[in-house]
This record gives structure tokens, C-alpha cells and sequence, in this order.
């Protein structure tokens, strides 16, 4: 059993969030913007180097003119020969963590690309300006913009994919191999990466966040990242007035309603004990994917260090 609601139920669960009207124009505007930043990338070499892997600082250009970087970590040795590539998304509020971890991916083959995200814990710069509340975290930054284009993780969405793209450009890598991974919101951004880039082939997200936050709130999280949407309600708008204006432009980012657009095959992993992003906020979009896919249960597990992890998505992103 799920701490919230049985298996049997998650398996049909299809969320509770809704899915704004022009939800489809406004990825395909974004993509169109998107489309103008073209895949140039600065390399700077890292202090951190091995003798299997070269490591470099990668900048690029993000939508909105916001410097954006990577680490990125490449074998140095590939003898002309193009090999996978695998883009890594960090969890909320955290950077694209140490080297090693990408090195030894390198070591193997892959060349690897790991995102920081725009104004969090890496050097990924946030230059957006928005009207309305920008405390409490980045969920409800742009919430209260006229422009639902100036949501903060639009522009983050669209860097998941301008970094995929900037990897299928390289003369390294075959673009017909590219697989991508995260935790937490770094498994959200693999999800939206791959839902707005179709051409990514594997996708491991694990207990991904950003999804369903109508459901989230009415669990009554207030010890997680979806404390912002209590926050939001308690400061500006304590009689719900707006509720269905909020969860409506909310929409938008959530991850939910992009999960039918996937193509790549998916490994979703999730611990049914997850206080933080509740089990049926994920099933929520994993229901709705229509490509292969197989979701891996840790029942005693939540928001946590989960065994063996490491190992099994080593094994999946080496069938790429």
C-alpha cells in the first residue's frame, strides 16, 4: 500500500489538475522561440580532470538572453567513433553536483551534459523579470505575471532541451542515442526534456516533482517545495477567490500534462512512502505516457537515498 492511496488506485490515477485550453500553442510558441537560440556553447576546462575523462564548464545562451551552464564531462579517447549521450537534471534548489559521477559516465563512453538551473544552487544565471511575488520559491515565480510566458520554469523547461539539442550537435555524440535522468525536479525537467524533445531515447525519472499541484495542495504539504502553494494562497488570495485562475496557469508547467508527448523509453522509479511529491502526483503523468514504459516500486522508500539506484540506471543508459 501507498501512504496516500493503494496501487490498484495509482495505476488509473489520471491527476487532478487541470490542462489550460491553448496549452499546446503555448509549448509550440515556446519551442518556436526556442528554435532562435540556436545550439553555440562555450567549453571552459575544469580544475577536475582524469585520464579517461575530459571536464569542461559548457555556457550557453538561454531563452531571455540568461547565461546558462553545465559540467560536461567527455571521453578522451572516442577515436572518431560517435557515442551516447545523457543529460542529468539536479533536484530543487541544488546544483549539478560533482564531478565524478559524470567522469566515470565518460569513462564508459557517454558524453554527458549536467544542468544547472536557471538562479538556483549552481551558475546558471535567473535574469527573469516578472510582476508579483518572488519569495518563497520558484513554483509561483511568474504565477501572477499577465504574461503566462514569464513562468520561471518555462525558460527551464526550454533549457532542458536546448542542453539535449547542444549534445545531439556534438561531433561526439550520436543523436540517435541520448538518454536523460533526475531526481526529484531534476525528474520532472527529464520528463518535460524529453515530452518537448522527442528525439531523447531513454528517460529515468525519479520521484519527479512538478506534477499535478492541485492534487499536491490537497494533501496538505507544507514540509516540502509544494509549501509554496500554501504560501501563495495564505499571503494572496486567503479566500481562494482565484483557486481555479491559479491551478489553471499552473498548468502549464505541469509535467502531467506533457507526459502524452513522449516518445522515449521510460523506467520511472518512485517510493510509495514519498512525503514530498506524493505517489499520485507522479502516476498522475506516468499513467498518461503512451510509449514503453515500466515504473520500478521501492515500497518502503519516499523522498530518500534508494538502493541500487545507481546501478540500474548505469544499466539502462548502456543499452543506448
Amino acid at each position: 500500500m501507498a501512504f496516500e492511496m493503494s496501487i490498484e488506485d495509482l495505476k488509473s490515477y489520471m491527476g487532478r489538475s487541470p490542462r489550460p485550453d491553448d496549452f499546446d500553442q503555448y509549448w509550440e510558441r515556446a519551442l518556436k522561440e526556442l528554435e532562435e537560440q540556436g545550439t553555440d556553447y562555450e567549453l571552459v576546462p575544469a580544475e577536475f580532470q582524469t585520464e579517461l575523462a575530459e571536464c569542461f564548464h559548457l555556457y550557453f545562451t538561454g531563452v531571455g538572453g540568461a547565461r546558462v551552464h553545465c559540467k560536461m564531462a567527455r571521453p578522451r579517447q572516442h577515436e572518431g567513433r560517435k557515442g551516447p549521450g545523457f543529460a542529468i537534471f539536479h533536484g530543487y534548489s541544488s546544483d549539478s553536483g560533482d564531478w565524478l559521477e559524470k567522469a566515470a559516465y565518460a569513462a564508459h563512453g557517454f558524453t554527458v551534459l549536467a544542468l544547472d538551473c536557471r538562479g538556483q544552487g549552481g551558475l546558471s544565471e535567473d535574469n527573469l523579470n516578472v510582476k508579483g511575488t518572488t519569495i518563497r520559491g520558484h513554483v509561483i515565480r511568474g504565477l501572477d505575471d499577465p504574461n503566462p510566458d514569464n513562468l520561471y520554469y518555462r525558460n527551464v523547461f526550454l533549457d532542458t532541451v536546448q542542453t539535449v539539442r547542444i549534445l545531439m550537435s556534438m561531433d561526439q555524440v550520436d543523436p540517435e542515442r541520448i538518454g536523460v535522468y533526475g531526481q526529484s525536479q531534476g525528474g520532472a525537467l527529464a520528463v518535460a526534456c524529453a515530452a518537448l524533445e522527442p528525439r531523447v531515447k531513454s528517460l529515468v525519472p525519479v520521484h519527479p516533482f512538478l506534477s499535478d499541484y492541485k492534487r499536491a495542495w490537497e494533501t496538505n504539504i507544507t514540509s516540502s517545495a509544494y509549501e509554496e502553494l500554501v504560501y501563495y494562497f495564505r499571503m494572496f488570495d486567503p479566500n481562494h477567490k482565484r483557486e481555479d485562475e491559479v491551478f489553471n496557469r499552473l498548468g502549464y508547467i505541469d509535467i502531467q500534462n506533457l507526459a502524452d508527448r513522449i516518445k522515449a523509453k521510460v523506467l520511472w522509479i518512485t517510493g510509495l512512502s514519498d512525503p514530498i511529491c506524493p505517489p499520485s502526483t507522479q502516476f498522475a503523468a506516468y499513467n498518461k505516457i503512451q510509449s514503453e514504459k515500466d515504473v520500478l516500486l521501492y515500497h518502503e522508500y519516499g523522498h530518500e537515498y534508494l538502493p541500487y539506484l545507481s546501478d540500474r540506471l548505469f544499466q539502462v543508459m548502456s543499452e543506448l
